[in-house]
């Protein structure tokens, strides 16, 4: 036992020591309790208040402070205090032999026992009734942690037994205070992680949640489903002047808020580079290029982009490894057979155009492959079949397809956000 002890009590110890066998066996069995109590929680304040006021009763008759180090400037700071009316919460020490003995118990990280706090040399008078002191190092891996103090009304109030036993809870209590306060890093780190990731749904629906434009001779029906908080799908409407508009949808490899960011920067860049193109394929090339000098390595997004004039009802298409759109008019359903270029930022493409006519009753259908390749419990993807079928029913819209999909698969987390817009053409 690594114990300093400093001074001669002044008058004869009172019996409250122990010395026999079965008054130390008594002591044992009360800080068993006592440690059993302190490591069945881990929230920090409840832990602190456990520990200063379950040794004031194992012990007796004493003033039990808790002194914890702070990281930032490596004082240490009063945080729980049971029979003291002289130190409030939040009282500081610095580390030292001028520090009292909670500061000399710090720098020396040892054990420092007082048996006549009045011949002590680090003792700073706190309560007058006191008469002994120890204060025990909580030490995790060799590094302190913080200090128990315990003062008690009698001379030489602690017998070597005692403090021996002091010694191995404070060893139990630091362990239980590391763990708890682990465990509230963690807890505020998840906290300020939904917190921003909250803030960035928020921020994804006020981009996608708005009205669709009014284009004379067409209507959209959109569906925005991601898997998690965030989504790496997105489409977007641009207006090219002249009755002109672009019609985008993306999907951005990976999940959650990599991709989210990955996503923004790549609607961003399309918007700014859109309005300098008369047709989707030099669009996607320079927005690849942009992107092959931007993007992290194995990163990529596939789009379909397509240029809608809304005066001739031509739409010209362009795919960057993107699922085929599909097409349904006269009562039937089809793929369109759009030849597609490599996905955005993986390499050097080229991104051939298709261009159709969208006669009145018209729709032609943009999705990403979170939808196809939805799986059920036994492994099956929705597949493109399902989706013509779909399709082929009167009142089917995007918002009907995104419930056909959650159906096939209610059993199984989704794994891919689903995303989805419908041109009409009046």
């Amino acid at each position: 036992m690594a114990t300093v002890t400093v001074g001669t009590p002044a008058v004869q110890p009172f019996p409250a020591r122990i010395r026999d066998a079965c008054e130390f066996t008594q002591l044992l069995i009360k800080v068993q309790r006592a440690t059993h109590r302190i490591a069945s929680t881990l929230d920090l304040d409840t832990l602190l208040g456990r520990v200063v006021h379950d040794i004031a009763g194992t012990v007796g008759n004493v003033e039990v402070c808790l002194w914890l180090r702070e990281e930032e400037s490596g004082d240490m700071v009063l945080q729980e205090v049971c029979g003291c009316t002289h130190y409030q919460k939040g009282h500081h020490h610095r580390l030292g032999p001028m520090q009292g003995m909670v500061g000399h118990c710090a720098s020396i990280r040892r054990t420092h026992y007082a048996p006549d706090v009045l011949q002590d040399p680090y003792y700073i008078a706190c309560e007058p009734e006191t008469r002994s002191e120890a204060a025990i190092p909580l030490l995790v891996a060799g590094e302190i942690s913080g200090v128990l103090s315990v003062s008690h009304q009698d001379f030489d109030a602690f017998s070597e037994d005692q403090i021996t036993v002091l010694e191995a809870l404070a060893g139990h209590i630091a362990i239980a205070l590391e763990n708890a306060r682990a465990f509230r890093s963690e807890r505020e780190q998840r906290a300020r992680l939904q917190k921003e990731s909250e803030d960035a749904r928020a921020i994804q629906q006020a981009l996608f949640l708005k009205p669709t434009p009014v284009v004379p001779g067409f209507e959209f029906d959109t569906a925005w489903c991601p898997a998690g908080s965030t989504a790496g799908d997105w489409f977007d409407f641009i207006d090219l002047g002249n009755q002109r508009y672009g019609i985008a949808l993306g999907d951005v490899s990976g999940k959650g808020m990599s991709a989210a960011l990955l996503m923004s920067a790549t609607r961003a860049l399309l918007r700014s580079i859109a309005p300098l193109h008369a047709s989707p394929a030099p669009t996607l090339a320079q927005l690849n290029r942009s992107l092959m000098e931007d993007f992290p390595i194995g990163k990529f997004v596939t789009m379909i982009y397509g240029v809608l004039d809304a005066g001739t009802r031509m739409l010209t298409l362009a795919s960057a490894g993107h699922p085929r759109p599909m097409v349904i008019a006269n009562g039937a359903c089809s793929f369109l057979d759009v030849e597609t270029g490599l996905p955005l930022g993986l390499g050097t493409s080229a991104y051939p155009e298709r261009t159709i006519a969208m006669p009145a009753e018209t729709r032609l259908l943009l999705y990403s492959d979170g939808i196809t390749e939805a799986s059920n419990d036994a492994d099956e993807e929705f597949g493109p079949a399902r989706l013509l079928e779909h399709f082929q029913l009167p009142d089917a819209c995007v918002d009907g397809l995104i419930d056909e999909v959650r159906r096939f698969g209610p059993l199984r987390e989704r794994q891919d956000d689903a995303t989805a817009v419908l041109i009409r053409s009046l």
